[in-house]
């Protein structure tokens, strides 16, 4: 609308009663419905009405305005190098390593020399790479750090988690308070040769894939995110440098708007934590595709799932996307699953041109009102996790767990869920769908991450699919 058009347009009273006579003299308020955890989304938002949360997000680089990072688990290290240069090659700017000696669920790793396996021909000055790592963080940082070879320019993101580790296993090999202080002296000591690195995760992934509701979620990555910039204060980092060195780690969905918003919530959850730190330092967000959503069943209808996660993430503003593929819940990615991940984030980079633009949603009535409803409802989460004794406690005492499970039982509650492929538009056949077979491999040898003491121990947050029960149908 142009200046003189929106001064003449209908006042909000008379746009409701031109709503209003469609609906027959019905109230708008019966067309109101809500997120599972309780937020309001109206059926109508109008022009001047309501929250705005202004983020100040500079000018995205018109070529690649996100990270497109592509995550690496086959068990074989020789040939998770194989895949992570297949991905550089093919258009990822950087890579995940997830890391599990076993080779269960991720890279047979247990050493610096395995890891620059994984690494090898990977310029880590150009490419950057981040570990996932859970209790073996601290050893891991050290590899990567070795594998770079002390060079300043690295871009290395260390992203150690041991509050994401301890909330996924529900127990931690020793006082999770020693692996804070663990991660947090190694995060000293390395932040001294690489200042531009990515120290922590703060990641409420766990509460998402548990179940549990976009404020939960976000609520557990600031408690995460406060108790790590503690920890590396007293270990000898500057607030700054603290905050500075965090990223926050959030799930990316297919409902795109409840991830834009959540995406943008976190930004505004952050800049009032740092605030009441006394430090301005922007959020670094590192956005997973959520593996929830995904189905077993008619899997290739998971390319859609995975397009909308990245859109949502992308228009957030998130800085680092990981698409997973569209065959994870069937078994080990093909080179085609591979390539179909990447050129999902590709063609909505390149083409859609979604990131040209910085915040798109601003002004939105709906985005704006759901990125305020969450940011406060989060907030509200996040000082009640405070209040029960910090995020460990909160996790101790079952807390962490029950605010995922509100999501879950109003989901549950809510009925069957329309899922296409599943409850929704079925195939009357399977059409196949190749994945590769488990490779044997054997476990690698590693240091063990017990540190002397008793185990913190937690009710665990045990990952779902939501379309799993409707699959068996």
């Amino acid at each position: 609308m142009t200046p003189a058009s929106l001064a003449d347009a209908p006042a909000a009273a008379e746009w409701r009663s031109l709503v209003e006579k469609t609906l027959k003299g019905q109230s708008l308020d019966t067309l109101v419905s809500a997120t599972a955890e309780g937020l309001p989304i109206a059926p109508l938002y109008l022009p001047g009405e309501g929250p705005r949360t202004a983020l100040g997000l500079p000018a995205r680089d018109a070529e690649r305005p996100w990270d497109l990072r592509s995550v690496v688990a086959h068990p074989d290290p020789a040939r998770a190098n194989a895949d992570l240069l297949a991905d550089l090659k093919g258009g990822a700017a950087s890579g995940l390593v997830r890391i599990d000696p076993t080779g269960a669920s991720g890279v047979a790793v247990g050493s610096a020399a395995g890891l620059e396996t994984v690494l090898k021909d990977v310029i880590l000055e150009i490419a950057p790479v981040a570990l996932d790592a859970g209790f073996l963080g601290p050893q891991a940082a050290d590899w990567l750090a070795g594998v770079a070879r002390g060079s300043p320019s690295a871009k290395l993101n260390f992203h150690m988690d041991p509050l994401g580790a301890l909330a996924a296993q529900g127990s931690s090999p020793g006082p999770v308070e020693s692996h804070l202080v663990s991660a947090a002296t190694v995060a000293a000591r390395l932040a001294a040769r690489h200042p531009q690195a990515g120290l922590f995760l703060a990641s409420g992934r766990i509460v998402h894939e548990a179940g549990g509701g976009e404020a939960a979620e976000l609520a557990f990555a600031a408690a995460s995110a406060l108790a790590y910039a503690r920890a590396a204060v007293r270990a000898g980092l500057s607030m700054e440098e603290a905050w500075g060195g965090t990223w926050l780690g959030l799930s990316a969905d297919a409902d795109y708007f409840v991830t834009l918003a959540k995406v943008r919530a976190a930004r505004a959850l952050w800049a009032r934590l740092t605030g009441a730190c006394g430090v301005s330092v922007p959020a670094r967000i590192e956005a997973r595709s959520s593996h929830r959503m995904l189905a077993a069943k008619d899997a290739w209808t998971n390319m859609l799932r995975l397009g909308a996660a990245c859109a949502g993430a992308a228009m957030g503003g998130a800085d680092a996307i990981v698409l997973g593929t569209f065959t994870d819940p069937l078994g080990l990615p093909t080179a085609f699953a591979r390539r179909q991940s990447r050129n999902t984030q590709l063609v909505l980079m390149e083409e859609a041109h979604i990131g040209r633009v910085a915040d798109p949603a601003a002004g939105a009535g709906y985005i704006e009102a759901l990125t305020d409803a969450m940011a406060r409802a989060a907030w509200a989460r996040f000082q009640a996790l405070e209040a029960a004794g910090g995020v460990i406690a909160a996790l101790e005492s079952g807390l962490v767990l029950r605010q995922a499970e509100e999501a879950a039982e109003a989901r549950a509650a809510a009925g069957e869920p329309r899922i296409v492929g599943v409850t929704a538009f079925p195939p009357e056949a399977e059409a196949p769908i190749e994945v590769e077979a488990a490779p044997a491999v054997t476990a690698a040898a590693a240091p063990d991450p017990r540190l002397p003491g008793p185990d913190t121990t937690c009710p665990p947050l045990v990952p779902v699919r939501l379309s799993q029960a409707w699959e068996s149908r």
